[in-house]
C-alpha cells in the first residue's frame, strides 16, 4: 500500500519556515536545527499549499503517473520519469518557461551564479510555480549554498512530497553534512515512490555499508 502525500511529507525533512533566516545564516548548525523543526512546519506548509496547484500541472495525470511509477519496470520507469518531469515543468506561461530554460541552460554551462539569477527571477515572478524552487535548489547546491538549497527543497516537498528529484537532492545535502541515517531514510522514501530510479540501489547500499561500519 502506498504512503499518502501527507504521510510522506511528515516522514521527510522539507525544512525551514523562515527562508530569509536561511539565506543569512546558512550553517550546518542551522541546517540540523531545521531538520528537528520539521514536524512543526511541514504540516502547516501542506495545509497552505495542498489546495493550490502549481500553475499548469494536471494533478490527476500527475497522480496517475506517480502510481504507475511505483510499479513500473526499469524500461517503463524511465519514460514515466520523463513524463513526470515534463508535467512538473509546465508553468502555464511562456515567459516563466523561458526563465526556467535559461536557468537550466546556465547550470549545464557551469554558470551557477547566472542560473541562480534566472531562477530567482522565476521564483519572484511566479512563486506558485514549484519547479522554479526545485531548479534553484539544484543551483544553490552546485554553489555549495546548502542552507538556501534546503530552504527551496522545503518548498518543493511541502507542495509535492513525491518529488523524487527534490528528495534526492535532500539526501545529497544530508550526506554532505554527515547525517547518513537521515540521508538513508530519504533514499528509502524515494524507493517507495520510484524504485527503479537510476543509481538509487547503489546509493542505498553504499550508505547502509557506511552505517554498518559506523555501528561496528
Amino acid at each position: 500500500m502506498g504512503i499518502s502525500p501527507v504521510g510522506l511529507a511528515q516522514s521527510v525533512w522539507p525544512l525551514f519556515c523562515d527562508y530569509e533566516h536561511v539565506h543569512q545564516k546558512a550553517t550546518i548548525q542551522i541546517v540540523m536545527k531545521a531538520l528537528r523543526q520539521f514536524l512543526k512546519c511541514a504540516v502547516a506548509f501542506w495545509l497552505v499549499f495542498a489546495g493550490s496547484a502549481a500553475f499548469a500541472v494536471d494533478q490527476a495525470r500527475l497522480d496517475a503517473l506517480f502510481s504507475d511509477l511505483a510499479v513500473a519496470d526499469a524500461y517503463d520507469a524511465g519514460q514515466i520519469e520523463q513524463e513526470i518531469a515534463m508535467e512538473l515543468s509546465r508553468s502555464g506561461s511562456d515567459a516563466m518557461d523561458l526563465l526556467l530554460e535559461r536557468g537550466r541552460a546556465a547550470m549545464e554551462a557551469g554558470d551557477v551564479q547566472g542560473a541562480i539569477g534566472h531562477l530567482t527571477a522565476l521564483v519572484d515572478h511566479a512563486p506558485e510555480f514549484t519547479e522554479g524552487y526545485n531548479a534553484r535548489a539544484t543551483a544553490y547546491y552546485m554553489a555549495g549554498l546548502y542552507g538556501p538549497a534546503i530552504a527551496d527543497i522545503g518548498v518543493v516537498l511541502s507542495r509535492e512530497p513525491r518529488h523524487f528529484g527534490a528528495l534526492s537532492g535532500l539526501a545529497l545535502v544530508l550526506e554532505e553534512i554527515g547525517d547518513l541515517p537521515r540521508a538513508l531514510e530519504v533514499l528509502l522514501k524515494i524507493q517507495e515512490i520510484h524504485p527503479q530510479m537510476e543509481g538509487l540501489s547503489a546509493r542505498i547500499a553504499r550508505l547502509e555499508l557506511a552505517l554498518e561500519g559506523t555501528a561496528l
